[in-house]
């Protein structure tokens, strides 16, 4: 199934912006974010079509999923 990804801030370092990529059946968001070296502790937001979703979510074939860092500032 293809999956597209959406990375943001600084999850695109050394990364990318937008790919799209294939995965098995029954991949979830935690998958794809261990798959891209980013730790799901660092994991702010996590959108798949705009709608938010957790990281135990199985991706659907055609899904767009996009991951936001934890924020700082103050």
């Amino acid at each position: 199934m293809q999956i597209t990804i959406k990375l943001f801030a600084n999850f695109r370092e050394n990364r990318f912006k937008e790919a799209r990529r294939d995965y098995p059946s029954g991949t979830t968001i935690g998958d794809v974010a261990t798959g891209l070296e980013i730790e799901h502790g660092l994991i702010g937001m996590i959108f798949v079509h705009g709608r938010a979703a957790e990281l135990d979510r199985e991706l659907q074939d055609g899904d767009v999923l996009a991951l936001f860092p934890l924020l700082g500032g103050g």
